[in-house]
């Protein structure tokens, strides 16, 4: 049966694809999302991108570029009144300047580029490239949109409830032992148990655990919605019986459906319906560093991303009315921190990682790709001599605060960094006991297998090219056919 407010969903997407389209017979134009969860590097490769086309640079696979057949690419007024811009100036500024990664995703962003290109032919033609920049987190959160207030707990408590999360979540599953979901509605306690479920939500997204799989989205960069009731409820042990009227479950359960109306819907409509092409940028390493856990977490988290895109080729009635998502890439982030002989292992895991992914979009006529990148990279490569051994090593200059083998850095040294070879076969790492490999969640300290720093920008970022590994590669995918 068809909900009333799915069918007013699809109508009111149906209506602003149509003028979308309409617009786009003049002024064809292309809607690109940019995602990723947190810290796996969306606005260093949307401000790569933007940079690589206005700029140029040296992109030897992006074909368009590369024979020279665009002419130009520029910078156009923010198409959406209500949509922040993306920050590009700033964000340059802050990597040239201050040698200094710009901060995380927390919003909706857009920027608009105008493409003039030659045809292969020759002809002349302008492409408007709307890019439009997004948390990652926030499409974990589309699957809320089918579940029940029942459902989304006891997913949640499972969740919690696991050997990789249990001791973080402790002190709120403690506090939720008070809270009873049939006991009278109580704002203070509803307040405390969504704190501390915020807290321990918080603390899965460390470098120990590095967890993925955190919704709802929200509660982890709630902007002006903080303090709001939308923000304020957290899963309870509901069991089996329908809530009653004036309980402190109810009054959860009001407040997801109100999270979901507020917060979801509007994304979902506005936003996420109407993109035409995807990257979504994964960082595989931090996952590699925690353990087993987060590596499979990152799996379920992936598979829920694919799964929230409706994928396929497009037809003339889904073009003008219900667009689909034609072509996803998967990006591997970071690439750079790893010697390039580890590169198509790197490429190997997010494979491995988004293969059923991979299946469901191949079977609904979408093109999905895989990809190791690093849309800056940081570091160069080197051979290090070390007890008479060379080694493949990189160099560059850790971020203040990272440690490796006891030595603690400042942010101003150079080092050479042996970062280790990723396993040839990624099935290795998959073992369905958790015992492939050693992470930082449970291994005794120094003795975890995979151990990948996090480097400063490059100096000079903004005189010139800006280096990368594989943008290139990237761009051809999302955008070649299109500058065809």
């Amino acid at each position: 049966m068809v909900r009333v407010t799915d069918a007013m969903d699809e109508a009111r997407i149906a209506l602003r694809t149509l003028a979308d389209r309409v617009e786009g017979i003049a002024h064809p134009t292309l809607r690109l999302g940019v995602t990723g969860l947190s810290r796996a590097g969306k606005t260093i490769f949307t401000t790569a991108l933007i940079h690589a086309l206005t700029r140029g640079g040296r992109l030897p696979v992006f074909e368009a570029l590369q024979s020279g057949r665009i002419a130009r690419a520029e910078l156009q007024p923010q198409p959406d009144d209500a949509v922040p811009r993306f920050a590009y100036e700033d964000h340059l500024k802050t990597l040239g300047e201050a040698r200094q990664w710009p901060s995380s995703t927390t919003r909706v962003s857009e920027l608009r580029l105008s493409i003039r290109y030659a045809t292969a032919r020759g002809s002349l033609r302008t492409l408007t490239l709307d890019l439009v920049d997004y948390p990652g987190e926030w499409l974990l959160d589309l699957p809320l949109l089918d579940m029940s207030y029942a459902d989304f707990a006891r997913q949640s408590l499972a969740l919690a409830r696991a050997p990789a999360r249990s001791d973080v979540a402790a002190p709120w599953l403690a506090a939720m032992a008070t809270a009873p979901a049939d006991g009278r509605e109580d704002e203070a306690k509803a307040r405390e148990v969504a704190a501390l479920f915020t807290r321990y939500l918080s603390a899965c997204r460390s470098e120990k655990l590095a967890m993925s799989l955190l919704p709802p989205g929200r509660f982890l960069m709630p902007g002006d919605l903080e303090g709001s009731p939308a923000l304020t409820f957290a899963p309870l042990d509901v069991g089996d019986t329908a809530l009653k009227a004036g309980s402190l479950g109810a009054m959860m359960e009001r407040r997801f459906e109100a999270y979901k109306n507020a917060v979801v819907r509007p994304f979902f409509r506005t936003h996420f319906a109407r993109l035409d092409r995807q990257i979504v940028l994964v960082d595989t390493l931090a996952a590699l560093n925690a353990g087993p856990a987060a590596l499979a977490d990152l799996e379920r988290a992936l598979d829920g991303i694919l799964a929230a895109f409706r994928t396929g080729r497009n037809s003339l009635v889904s073009t003008l009315f219900r667009p689909r998502i034609e072509k996803v890439l998967f990006a591997a982030t970071k690439a750079d921190h790893l010697h390039r002989s580890s590169h198509d292992r790197l490429e190997a895991i997010l494979a491995r990682l988004v293969e059923r992914a991979r299946t469901r979009a191949h079977d609904h006529g979408a093109a999905l790709d895989v990809v190791a990148l690093a849309a800056i990279r940081a570091t160069r490569e080197a051979r290090v001599r070390r007890d008479g051994h060379e080694l493949d090593a990189i160099v560059g200059t850790p971020e203040a605060g990272q440690e490796a083998g006891g030595h603690r850095f400042d942010g101003m040294e150079e080092m050479a960094v042996f970062p280790g070879d990723l396993p040839a076969d990624p099935d290795a790492l998959f073992d369905p006991s958790g015992a492939g490999f050693r992470g930082l969640a449970t291994a005794v300290e120094g003795d975890a297998d995979f151990r990948f720093l996090r480097f400063r920008p490059p100096a000079g970022i903004g005189d010139g090219p800006i280096p990368h590994i594989r943008l290139d590669r990237a761009l051809h995918f999302l955008l070649g056919d299109r500058l065809a």
